[in-house]
């Protein structure tokens, strides 16, 4: 989306490092010391309660960045970031990506607007966690992870998705064992593969479709306003 100049000022910059799983990229409170663009797997935002409980307020995966925000204010983190499905990033140095945001305003305005669309994914899952059934909401995540990491096979266990829903595992299990047993998924140590694409949309509850509409909104309005920006 970036103008090719802004791009490969960029990319000069940018680090290929491995998010392996249930590593902690940061912690709420923390200083970022680094940007994360993955290009496989996801990373999810939670947010910790003082009884160890980690609740997911958003996924990050190729379409995304994590830490973003503190090249904008240089705050400190405000929630935990957490690989959810092993892959990989390109990484940059915090002090470095922010110069380069402060000196290139379709940078910046860009990551303007992936934080608004973090906003928006953050306020519909509040939204999701409290008036939907765990069935839809498991649906949702499972279409969110796959759009995330863009593979159908999701490298994640019951006890991590019960967790960043917020549930127990003998609930998830119950739930993935009725959607395995209709045909939706196929469910392995360690694995879950999405067999029914269409299936999981229509079992999803609207909380998929509000937060895909959200990047759709990124895709095709910031591209031109990058453009007006790199004009002027």
């Amino acid at each position: 989306m970036l103008p090719r100049a802004d791009l490969e000022t960029l990319r000069r910059h940018l680090r290929s490092t491995v998010l392996s799983q249930q590593s902690i990229l940061f912690e709420a409170g923390d200083t970022i010391a680094k940007a994360y663009f993955p290009y496989s797997g996801a990373v999810s935002l939670a947010v910790v309660l003082s009884g160890g409980q980690m609740i997911e307020t958003a996924i990050v995966g190729k379409h995304g960045v994590v830490g973003g925000s503190a090249a904008l204010d240089a705050q400190p983190a405000s929630c935990r970031a957490i690989v959810q499905l092993e892959g990989a990033a390109w990484a940059i140095d915090m002090e470095l990506l922010r110069q380069i945001a402060k000196s290139h305003p379709a940078i910046r305005s860009l990551l303007n607007w992936h934080e608004w669309v973090l906003l928006a994914q953050t306020q519909q899952a509040v939204a999701c966690n409290a008036s939907h059934a765990l069935e839809a909401r498991l649906c949702c995540w499972l279409l969110r992870a796959s759009d995330a990491c863009g593979k159908t096979i999701l490298s994640t266990t019951q006890d991590s998705v019960a967790e960043i829903l917020g549930v127990r595992r003998t609930s998830i299990s119950l739930v993935a064992h009725n959607m395995q047993q209709a045909g939706y998924i196929r469910t392995r140590r360690g694995q879950t593969e999405i067999l029914n694409m269409e299936a999981l949309r229509q079992g999803a509850c609207e909380c998929y479709g509000k937060t895909a509409l959200h990047y759709d909104r990124l895709l095709s309005a910031a591209g031109p306003r990058l453009n007006e920006v790199q004009i002027a």
